[in-house]
């Protein structure tokens, strides 16, 4: 279970939200500047809260009553960003790699196999970051993250950067992530048609603050076909 009850202030602005979520997905919706990354920077570690408390599966993150903080490299939470954030300098198999070696874990043939037939990236191994489409680099991006084995998946407005056509080559991929990976997620978008394919659980934004929590009824109404 994610458990998040936080408020942080940001200069005018506050975030003061609390849900707890027991899904593969959690769904973090609502409209740019609600304050939705700023609630994932504080998961993540990357922003502290003023007061509140973060746990997973029990385990505490952040709790200011008790002064408990752990640090960003010891939460085992993988994040992917809006922009795949790749090294143009390293090939793909090096960026791959890069969580592993920075958590000094031990080298994992089969889960090296199984992410990258996951993602279908075994092809672009020796090349660099600049040769690949965006739509290749948010796979290879989503697969650093999980050789990492993170405990938990922070995606941040994945798909935002990418136009129509790479958002549905991307979409089956994290699909597969929600069913076949065995990390929980946290999903950022302000798309109710990418929460109503991935999300489990959703929590609505609204400046900074959980209005509505729950399954897709909690979503804007799809359009109705013309």
């Amino acid at each position: 279970m994610l458990r998040v009850d936080v408020s942080k202030r940001l200069g005018e602005f506050t975030v003061d939200a609390a849900f707890a979520s027991e899904g593969r997905v959690t769904g973090l919706f609502g409209a740019s500047g609600a304050g939705k990354t700023s609630l994932v920077n504080m998961i993540a570690g990357l922003l502290r809260p003023d007061r509140g408390v973060i746990s997973i599966d029990g385990e505490t993150l952040d709790d200011t009553s008790t002064r408990t903080r752990v640090a960003v490299y010891r939460r085992r939470i993988g994040y992917v960003f809006q922009d795949a954030r790749l090294f143009p300098h390293l090939d793909i198999r090096k960026n791959l790699d890069y969580g592993r070696r920075m958590n000094r874990l031990t080298e994992d043939a089969a889960l090296w196999r199984r992410v990258t037939e996951l993602l279908d990236i075994g092809d672009l191994l020796d090349r660099r970051p600049g040769k690949l489409s965006g739509g290749e680099r948010q796979r290879v991006a989503l697969g650093r993250a999980l050789l990492s084995q993170p405990r938990l998946l922070l995606m941040d407005e994945p798909l935002g950067s990418l136009d129509e056509e790479r958002k549905e080559e991307i979409l089956p991929y994290l699909i597969r992530l929600r069913d076949e990976a065995g990390s929980p997620m946290v999903y950022v978008s302000h798309d109710p048609a990418e929460m109503r394919k991935l999300a489990s659980q959703v929590a609505i934004i609204q400046r900074g603050r959980v209005t509505a929590f729950g399954g897709a009824e909690v979503l804007p109404a799809a359009p109705t076909p013309a």
